[in-house]
């Protein structure tokens, strides 16, 4: 009630769009305010809602049998429809018999590759804090002027910034830590790892306290606190990201792996059933289903890293030739003809 009446205050709109999930009760109460103002309602489908409920619940309790009922019959008393992947596209059209036009998720304009001047000043602003950032003085220098951090020095003199030799990989997520220990226990010529774990979510002081429990030698694990500016850049140095993210419906895609495709940044993600509208396997990074295959994976793309970057290298030159359009400009081709036939 108090969603309508805030609703009703507002001028007039000729649509609403809204963002499902969450869609209790925002649905049933944009169609009512919709029906006042005689107005479009435009439903943006990312997921469905009772799949998530159904994480904690289980798909037969009560709750979550009400919740998919009450988003079939609203979501049929919409006008329009976007949704995310082709897959959850023909699931709304099967199921619910909802007609929806695919909206893929787009990164923002200022997820892009990191010039290596933002990259040292990133890495040497993090190392005031966190200890895989600063240099490792065993590693060899080229200049002793230099201002160094793990990754990169810059020349006092010149101003120039270059990668530092024998650096380690700079991995964002989390992954497979011990069978990657032992491949370099063996004698495998992998590079040191740096791995950066995002996020603040309620589980991430558990997660701290088992990784401080870890004693690797050859891999650093990090959890920082990133500033909303400084995880684009993050992303845009990185050499490979990590994406765990499973879909609740497997029919929404990792709003993540956008971001660091938008950075040309090379992925290995977990499979589930509509990956492959986003990653593409042995073109722009590679799909795993358990933690030995992820480890092999590591293996193959960090081998005799930075000298050959192999395919690294190939997925970020594919990743830079398939020119992926930018959120607004995907909304300019999508969303705006919709607008215009109705005006």
């Amino acid at each position: 009630m108090q969603l309508l009446y805030t609703m009703l205050k507002m001028d007039q709109p000729s649509y609403v769009l809204l963002q499902n999930p969450p869609g209790l009760p925002s649905i049933a109460v944009a169609w009512v305010a919709c029906l006042v103002w005689r107005s479009k309602l435009i439903i943006d489908w990312h997921n469905y809602g009772y799949t998530i409920m159904s994480l904690i619940h289980g798909r037969n309790h009560l709750l979550v049998q009400i919740a998919k009922w009450y988003e079939k019959l609203f979501g049929r008393l919409s006008d329009y429809n976007f949704c995310v992947t082709n897959a959850m596209k023909e699931d709304l059209w099967e199921k619910c018999n909802i007609r929806a036009v695919t909206l893929y998720d787009k990164p923002a304009s200022y997820f892009k590759e990191t010039p290596l001047e933002l990259q040292h000043q990133l890495y040497m602003k993090l190392a005031k804090v966190y200890e895989p950032f600063k240099a490792q003085y065993a590693t060899e220098s080229v200049s002793s002027s230099a201002e160094r951090s793990a990754f990169t020095e810059m020349d006092h003199k010149s101003g120039c910034v270059i990668k530092t030799r024998g650096r380690p990989a700079l991995l964002i997520s989390s992954t497979s830590w011990t069978d990657y220990e032992q491949y370099i226990n063996e004698g495998v010529k992998l590079p040191s790892l740096v791995c950066v774990i995002t996020g603040k979510g309620p589980l991430k002081e558990y997660y701290n306290q088992l990784i401080d429990k870890l004693h690797f030698k050859h891999i650093q694990i990090c959890t920082p606190w990133l500033e909303a500016e400084d995880y684009p850049l993050l992303l845009g140095s990185a050499d490979l990201g990590v994406c765990l993210h499973k879909s609740s419906s497997g029919l929404d895609l990792p709003m993540k792996v956008v971001d660091m495709f938008g950075c040309c940044l090379p992925v290995c993600a977990i499979h589930f059933e509509c990956l492959h509208e986003l990653v593409k396997h042995n073109e722009n990074g590679l799909i795993f289903r358990d933690s030995n295959e992820l480890a092999e994976q590591l293996k193959m793309l960090f081998l005799e890293f930075p000298t050959l970057e192999g395919k690294l290298h190939n997925f970020r030159r594919n990743l830079r030739a398939s020119k992926q359009l930018r959120w607004d400009e995907s909304w300019d081709q999508t969303v705006l003809p919709l607008f215009r036939q109705n005006e």
